[in-house]
């Protein structure tokens, strides 16, 4: 199982819940950007962006093939997400049509060799809530990001997980709840998860 969203939505807590709940093993991403090319990208996006993807891409594609290892494991973002960053920079002007159609020719090369997850669970939220957790989480190199990046992002979140077919999704809108803190909450996203399992 894969639970994925926006910029702080808060898959990395519902792994956390999930794996306890579903007695999952859990996976959470590895952020491994030995060459600071995030940093990189933020200060001059059209030098960076493809380099970054490329470097995303080859990470999520080895975390996915550990995770896979595991019989029963839950994951925080996988591979099956990554080309929503992709075409946005590619829309913005970030990515060359070459470089995004290498970068492209290289993911689907990849994902022929995977096997979808199990269960998509896709957490919807509004855009401004979006950006609201993510000033309330206060990560720095988030806060210097510029607001317009972030709401571009949930559109293309929102236009991916719209054309889904993988495998198995459960999209579920957690703008108005708060299944870290609230137990009602909580208990409403397992019962979700658990009858889509």
């Amino acid at each position: 199982m894969v639970i994925d969203g926006m910029t702080g939505v808060g898959k990395s807590s519902l792994v956390k819940i999930a794996s306890g709940k579903f007695r999952l093993e859990p996976y959470e991403e590895i952020f491994l950007d030995e060459n600071k090319l995030l940093h990189k990208f933020f200060r001059d996006r059209e030098k960076w962006a493809f380099p970054m993807q490329i470097n995303f891409l080859t990470n999520r594609f080895r975390q996915y093939k550990e995770a896979s290892k595991i019989s029963k494991v839950v994951m925080d973002r996988s591979i099956y997400s990554d080309d929503i960053f992709a075409r946005m920079y590619l829309e913005l002007g970030y990515l060359k049509t070459e470089e995004y159609n290498v970068y492209h020719s290289l993911l689907q090369c990849l994902l022929e060799e995977l096997s979808p997850p199990s269960l998509m669970v896709f957490l919807k939220v509004e855009a401004e809530e979006a950006v609201r957790r993510i000033n309330a989480r206060g990560r720095a190199e988030e806060l210097e990001v510029e607001k317009s990046y972030w709401l571009q992002l949930h559109n293309f979140y929102n236009e991916h997980y719209s054309r889904y077919q993988e495998g198995k999704l459960l999209t579920l809108d957690v703008t108005d709840l708060d299944f870290v803190n609230n137990e009602r909450d909580r208990s409403y996203i397992l019962n979700e998860i658990e009858k889509a399992l």
